[in-house]
């Protein structure tokens, strides 16, 4: 019955993800989904589809303790997080790092239930609290028709932003498998409903075809997908694992390059989406693509720091093979 209410409140229709050859539509949940082992996880659905109906302040001040506590029980986790704000900002005293830590983790909890938001509920009655910056700049770019690469990367506000650019242009995004089934069921439709087309990661095919079809596609560039995909580039300082594919994308179907990044102001419950064109892009060398893009990356963290995700592992590979963690 749980399954059954959230499965009509999350996609009213079926439409179409891609995959590079054929359409594959999802009509209806799996019965392995309603298996004894994933009721843990339906409950938790069960219990945000409450949380994500209170008032949205109450939502604020649930998600920091979702991440106080967070922070208590995520051992590895939250070891990586203070080893990359160590890293990744010197400068600051250790009460500073271990405040910003702090920060991060109650942004990331705030998070959770943003997330939780997009996958349940429309975001239609949340369109009046965002501010856009530079709508007219992507308009711009897909008036040249060559399809646009809409570049973002791991902000807080991740899931939600993307809904939010999705009320006003239609887009298709990359998608990556989650480990977990019905994670993975709900978040799937919910995507493939606010998008145009949901492109599995490896399909670089079905990426490059939709650009040649003029299609603007969404996807982040800042993780460390090891050195088979990527070229070393500055990141805070530190030789980073940069993934290349925006630089030969780029190259191969001559779209232009927009980044988007998106963050929430807590003091007044609001949301802001900014898009910006990357000039001179590509140079037509790897490692200056590679690095001019971190640098973008860098200043949008910098500007809202603890809404970053910086629990996953960025400094997993080096060029030397050292380990960070």
């Amino acid at each position: 019955m749980l399954a059954a209410v959230i499965h009509r409140h999350t996609v009213p229709f079926e439409p179409a993800i891609s995959d590079g050859i054929q359409t594959v539509r999802i009509r209806a949940m799996p019965f392995r989904l309603l298996s004894p082992a994933h009721w843990p996880t339906w409950l938790l659905i069960a219990v945000a589809f409450f949380v994500v109906r209170l008032p949205i302040r109450y939502q604020l001040q649930l998600g920091r303790l979702i991440g106080n506590l967070l922070q208590r029980i995520g051992g590895r986790r939250a070891r990586i997080a203070a080893q990359n704000i160590e890293l990744c900002f010197p400068d600051l005293s250790a009460q500073e790092r271990t405040r910003l830590t702090k920060q991060v983790f109650e942004s990331t909890g705030i998070a959770v239930i943003e997330t939780a938001y997009t996958w349940l509920r429309p975001v239609d009655a949340l369109l009046p609290r965002v501010r856009f910056h530079g709508l007219e700049v992507l308009q711009a770019a897909v008036n040249e028709g060559k399809g646009v690469l809409l570049v973002g990367a791991h902000f807080a506000v991740l899931d939600l932003g993307g809904a939010f650019l999705a009320a006003h242009f239609d887009f298709d995004c990359i998608y990556r498998t989650s480990r977990n089934s019905v994670i993975d069921y709900i978040s799937l439709r919910r995507r493939i409903s606010l998008y145009g087309h949901v492109i599995e990661r490896s399909d670089m095919r079905g990426t490059v075809r939709q650009l040649r079809q003029s299609r603007t596609i969404w996807y982040a560039a800042d993780q460390d997908n090891g050195r088979q995909h990527s070229v070393f580039a500055p990141f805070f300082g530190i030789p980073a694992a940069t993934i290349n594919v925006t630089s030969r994308l780029a190259k191969i179907s001559g779209s232009p390059v927009i980044f988007m990044s998106h963050f929430r102001d807590e003091s007044d419950c609001s949301w802001s989406v900014h898009l910006r064109r990357i000039e001179d892009y590509p140079t037509g060398d790897e490692i200056a693509d590679a690095t001019l893009m971190n640098q973008v990356i860098e200043r949008e963290i910098r500007s809202h720091p603890a809404q970053y995700l910086w629990l996953h592992r960025r400094f997993k590979t080096m060029p030397d093979g050292a380990r960070k963690y």
